[in-house]
């Protein structure tokens, strides 16, 4: 394999297309590839948490990342913070944001043009190839663009845990046979305001009843440990009440490991790691709220509760799309977010989980609506004394989660879209 100077241009947006489609492709084309230089380019996004750039860098092979507040400027105008230079080939690979913003850049750099399509593939006459993730989309695309369309499958379900997965147990004192709840309340704001005293609240309801089963929340990217704590703080989360949630207090273990201590005594361990495909793969179920959560977890096919408690709507800001956007509006978003999740309620809009959204059927459960911990504490009580249960649930996951290798083959289509290139043709890929 022959190494050609050629930049490698990834465009995205938010946190979870970053976790679930950017890495895993970095991944299979570091192991397949040896692109000279790695660029990753993020797109303003309205349910970005801030902290993309900080995390896109520390992905393996990354050489520099622009910022959100950078893109326009880049994307009207060519400008850089520092001017970058670029090779005079290479290849812009759409990961999210705007399927228009890769076909611009693509031609500003002059570069080849990929683009990976989850729902729906767009500009096809200006781009030179396009995955997607199933096989019945190409109906849809018109015959003379069917060449450039590959169907490549779903990079959310395609991450891959280390295979040293025992390891990750041995820092808790635990062991294979240890009965863990993972608690993934959210990276967001809007998102942990609720979600952080509900999962201390599950936990505390459950520990009541299973007081050998431990409780560990994964430290989203770009969350500290610090930030957790103050959820948690009656003083600087007023939310906590409305959701009866439990409150804790942060300590540390006698091995240094910080876990949020509730009033009751329960201890809910902080596991700092990320991603945390290791620690996922211990546990016997896993509660969540929407997003790209669920889409990991499908993919190492571990069994979970999907919760969105409502009883605060103007503080529910957990929608995708057009929902998502209006509610994160200034000055207005607040009125207009109790609006629309009544809205989103009352006409209960289809399933939310992307498990369920591949299924076309709930095959995990959604809790929706005024739900509080004692109920999904007594859901996950029923749930572990009966493993039948979960094992039919994983089934499920592994049916719906379908082949695996998405990345591989993006990957492998990346690489010949820029053997293709005509000042690359003699590049061996």
């Amino acid at each position: 394999m022959t190494e050609v100077l050629a930049d490698l241009v990834l465009l995205s947006n938010g946190p979870g297309e970053l976790s679930t489609w950017v890495r895993p492709v970095l991944q299979a084309l570091r192991a397949r590839s040896q692109f000279s230089r790695v660029s990753i380019l993020l797109s303003p996004c309205p349910h970005a948490g801030g902290h993309e750039a900080a995390v896109a860098a520390t992905f393996p092979g990354v050489d520099r990342v622009l910022e959100p507040q950078q893109f326009f400027p880049f994307l009207l105008w060519g400008k850089t913070p520092n001017p970058w230079q670029w090779h005079p080939q290479g290849v812009v690979v759409f990961l999210g944001g705007d399927q228009f913003y890769a076909v611009a850049i693509g031609k500003r750099l002059g570069y080849r043009i990929v683009t990976y399509a989850e729902w729906t593939p767009r500009w096809l006459p200006w781009i030179d190839a396009c995955g997607v993730t199933q096989a019945h989309m190409l109906q849809r695309v018109p015959r003379r663009y069917r060449s450039k369309v590959s169907v490549v499958g779903h990079l959310m379900t395609d991450i891959q845990p280390s295979t040293d997965a025992i390891a990750c147990l041995q820092g808790f004192g635990w062991d294979a046979n240890t009965e863990i709840v993972g608690l993934l309340p959210g990276s967001k704001p809007a998102k942990l305001r609720v979600g952080v005293p509900f999962c201390l609240g599950i936990a505390d309801q459950l520990h009541h009843h299973r007081p050998q089963t431990q409780f560990v929340i994964p430290v989203a990217p770009g969350v500290s440990i610090e930030t957790l704590k103050q959820y948690a703080d009656p003083t600087q989360n007023a939310l906590i009440s409305k959701f009866a949630g439990s409150t804790a207090v942060l300590n540390r273990s006698e091995r240094g490991l910080a876990y949020l201590c509730t009033p009751n005594g329960t201890p809910v361990w902080l596991w700092p790691c990320c991603p945390a495909y290791d620690l996922f793969r211990h546990c016997q179920v896993c509660v969540t709220t929407v997003g790209a959560n669920t889409a990991e977890l499908t993919a190492l096919a571990i069994p979970m509760l999907v919760v969105i408690p409502t009883q605060q709507l103007e503080f529910i800001r957990v929608w995708d799309g057009g929902w998502g956007l209006v509610t994160q509006l200034p000055l207005v978003g607040t009125p207009l977010a109790a609006l629309v999740n009544r809205c989103i309620l009352s006409r209960g809009l289809g399933l939310k989980a992307w498990p369920n959204i591949w299924a076309g059927q709930e095959i995990v459960p959604e809790h929706v609506g005024q739900v509080y911990p004692d109920a999904i504490a007594q859901h996950l009580q029923h749930l572990l004394n009966a493993p039948t249960a979960l094992q039919q649930m994983q089934t499920d996951l592994r049916a719906v989660r379908g082949k695996t290798g998405a990345a591989t083959r993006l990957a492998r289509l990346i690489e010949n879209t820029l053997a293709a290139d005509p000042q690359n043709a003699s590049a061996s890929l």
